[in-house]
């Protein structure tokens, strides 16, 4: 069998945050294959904060084999990301929490697995995200 696309988790917490970051980071990757993304924001009842569940969810929705890259907006969404690695079964095999800017990080995270590289490709360039200058 051969993995399809790296796959993309947005952990926010807010729901709207974590959803219309993946639709602008779809909309930018442009044409042809798309990796799969999913948005984890929020909790279950549609409040703000993190939800594990959601996020094991998520991860498992975008799994092609390939690996999945998780990138979080803040702090708590970081701690329950690493809470669910250090779980054996909780996340995908080859799940990796992304040290980068949520918005720019995912971007460059959207269009590198688009363009079909490997895990460690795209983290390195959502990681690389932190080095882009605007002024």
């Amino acid at each position: 069998m051969t993995a399809g696309l790296v796959g993309i988790v947005l952990v926010s917490h807010s729901a709207a945050v974590a959803e219309s970051v993946v639709r602008l980071a779809a909309g930018l990757a442009g044409g042809g294959a798309v990796a799969p993304a999913a948005a984890a924001g929020g909790t279950p009842d549609g409040g703000l904060g993190t939800s594990s569940e959601l996020i094991a969810a998520a991860a498992r929705s975008v799994d092609q084999g390939a690996g999945v890259a998780v990138l979080a907006d803040l702090g708590s969404a970081v701690l329950t990301v690493k809470a669910l690695l250090a779980e054996d079964d909780e996340l995908p095999a080859g799940t990796r929490l992304v040290d980068a800017p949520f918005v720019e990080g995912a971007v460059a995270a959207f269009v590198t697995a688009s363009a079909g590289a490997d895990l460690a490709a795209v983290v390195a360039a959502a990681e690389e995200a932190y080095t882009y200058r605007k002024v």
